[in-house]
């Protein structure tokens, strides 16, 4: 028997998309390129020591979580939560991060939700946002099904070739691979 939730566990079904911490690396650089004007002329550049501190706190404070209840979108200074009720679809802009369509014409900016990030989406949400890539996955793999019952895939094709090696080279280091190319030995 699974032990039962609690707020000590976490959300098994919960996802989070943020933004990677390996940003965080590029925040240090900014703050190593901000000391050296800000060292050498503070009264006029020591504000910019302030900016890597900024990007950093951004890079950790916004995020999209998706879990049972609904999407909450975390921004910089806001929050939105929105339950599956209220979501009536997910647009992605040309540019910029995907918005939340709700059921009263508003949306809501999903912060670091991309068009590639639409598999992770739709595992999370239960079926509620659908995945085209599965769709598309799908169809393939019933078009090969659907193709090897046509043509009897009974021949024992599926055998593996004895000559065939699995790790591509020969180990007996005899036979080169053929490149389709003659070489200057073979043309005299």
């Amino acid at each position: 028997m699974p032990p039962q939730q609690s707020s000590h566990t976490p959300d098994p079904a919960g996802q989070v998309i943020q933004v990677s911490r390996l940003s965080l690396l590029a925040c240090g650089l900014l703050l190593l390129g901000a000391l050296s004007p800000a060292l050498a002329w503070p009264a006029a550049f020591g504000w910019l020591v302030l900016l890597p501190f900024l990007a950093a706190a951004w890079v950790l404070r916004v995020r999209t979580v998706l879990d049972a209840d609904g999407i909450t979108a975390r921004n910089t200074f806001s929050t939105t939560t929105i339950g599956w009720g209220a979501l009536e679809g997910i647009r992605f802009p040309k540019r910029g991060w995907a918005r939340a369509v709700l059921t009263d014409g508003t949306e809501v900016a999903l912060p670091v939700v991309t068009f590639g990030r639409l598999p992770q989406l739709a595992e999370a949400s239960g079926g509620r946002i659908t995945d085209p890539y599965a769709a598309a996955r799908e169809a393939r793999i019933r078009e090969d099904e659907e193709r090897r019952d046509r043509e009897g895939d009974t021949t024992g094709n599926d055998a593996p070739d004895p000559d065939a090696h699995s790790d591509g080279h020969d180990p007996e280091g005899v036979h080169a691979p053929d490149t389709g190319t003659e070489s200057d030995s073979d043309t005299k």
